[in-house]
């Protein structure tokens, strides 16, 4: 970038004053079960397009934040135990309870953005959180 140039940042915030945890990982775990089926549809596409063999029956969705790395993942958590072939490879075992993680989802905060930024070489020139305090736009420019 350089003088002149301007970056804007869509950050999805960290649980806080607004926003709870619970609420998070409601979006990631919907009543309609929309998130399991685009998670699961990540073995579907190996199978389609590896030729794989995964029992997509035998796994469930599984997302939690983890406050220690400020981030939701995704799993896909065996319900029993599997061989999965792999065209060309050897087959792969995956124990009943093994999970396979297959999203992160970073959540941020002013410390971190800042800090993300810095390191960048950029600087803050404006923060604009939702009404909610679920999201924000972060528009910087080069120091």
């Amino acid at each position: 970038m350089k003088e002149g140039d301007l970056f804007l940042l869509g950050a999805d915030l960290r649980p806080g004053r607004e926003k709870s945890v619970a609420l998070l990982e409601a979006a990631y775990n919907d009543g309609q079960g929309i998130t399991a089926r685009f998670n699961l549809n990540i073995l579907a596409n190996f199978n389609r397009e590896v030729g794989t063999d995964f029992d997509l029956s035998a796994f469930r969705h599984e997302a939690f934040y983890s406050d220690e790395l400020g981030r939701v993942e995704m799993h896909l958590v065996a319900q029993s135990p599997q061989v999965v072939q792999i065209p060309g490879e050897k087959p792969v075992r995956i124990a009943e309870g093994e999970s396979i993680r297959t999203e992160l989802s970073c959540k941020y905060d002013r410390p971190t953005v800042d800090g993300l930024f810095a390191e960048a070489g950029l600087q803050v020139d404006r923060w604009c959180d939702d009404e909610g305090g679920l999201y924000s736009m972060v528009l910087g420019s080069p120091v």
